[in-house]
């Protein structure tokens, strides 16, 4: 009697009569519970600097994981990674070399880099060539602007965008300057220039400009186009700042612009002469990276 006793109470606690059903709601149930503890704990033991890391590792993903299984991915270097970016663009011009890329960066990253800027505009200044002087030159430029390094955004979206224009121009961001932001209002504008120095003209350089990624900020309703006045005109003369002659292209919110200033030969290329046209309605904001042939210390 007492062993039958003992083998029913050992059936009665070792099956209980729970269902299939009830037994997966339980295990899914525990398996959420443990998942959302795990990283409530995880989260308040990191770091500011490691969940930047994370959230710029999630952002840089530019294509979907199925999409990167299609492709076999070769041994990278050190200084490589292992996954395949996807930055879709146009070729605008081979004469300038200029390259439209849709939709670069997202509202959300361009009101940021506006609200970063907006409480240090000042007015724009030139690098001047021989004999020029603040007073000769003024009116060429009539924006207002100010400059900021990636390390400086606390967010980390400045540094996220310079790490994607370094895949778009196969060039390290250690090349790059300060993003020069710009504000352009009704009736201010850029006369045509170069973004590289000649040294007849500014006197040696320890490096040279050769390219220019230009971020579009805003959407501007009428005028501010960039454009670039000497394609195809190779006795070009002057230039029109009312007309905005030459090839002519105004991208949206997000978008931007890449062209180069140098051939690779090192010299300056001629149809890399531009300029931004008089703002008529609205407001233009704008944000240069600059990226040189040496890396900027």
């Amino acid at each position: 009697m007492r062993g039958k006793a003992c083998k029913e109470n050992w059936r009665f606690y070792k099956k209980p009569n729970l269902g299939f059903p009830a037994l997966i709601l339980s295990c899914s149930f525990f398996f959420i519970a443990g998942l959302f503890a795990s990283n409530l704990l995880l989260s308040q033991g990191t770091s500011s600097d490691e969940r930047w890391l994370r959230a710029r590792a999630r952002q840089l993903q530019s294509v979907e994981e199925e999409i990167i299984s299609k492709y076999d991915l070769l041994p990278s270097g050190e200084s490589g990674d292992d996954f395949i970016t996807l930055i879709p663009f146009q070729v605008l011009s081979w004469r300038p070399r200029a390259l439209y890329y849709p939709g670069f960066i997202t509202a959300e990253q361009c009101q940021h880099i506006i609200n970063m800027a907006k409480p240090s505009l000042q007015p724009s200044t030139l690098a001047l060539r021989k004999g020029e002087t603040a007073e000769t030159t003024k009116g060429i430029r009539t924006s207002s602007g100010m400059f900021v390094f990636s390390s400086e955004d606390q967010a980390g979206v400045l540094q996220v965008i310079e790490e994607k224009i370094a895949r778009a121009t196969m060039i390290p961001s250690t090349h790059g300057e300060a993003f020069n932001v710009l504000r352009y209002e009704i009736g201010q504008k850029y006369d045509a220039h170069y973004d590289a120095f000649n040294p007849a003209e500014y006197g040696p350089q320890t490096s040279q400009r050769v390219a220019t990624f230009l971020l579009y900020l805003s959407n501007f309703e009428e005028g501010g186009e960039t454009t670039f006045p000497i394609e195809n005109d190779e006795n070009f003369e002057g230039y029109d700042a009312q007309k905005c002659n030459g090839l002519r292209v105004k991208p949206h919110q997000g978008d931007a612009i890449l062209f180069y200033s140098i051939f690779p030969n090192n010299t300056i290329d001629p149809a890399s002469l531009h300029a931004s046209c008089h703002v008529i309605k609205g407001e233009k904001w704008v944000a240069t990276k600059w990226i040189r042939d040496q890396v900027q210390v």
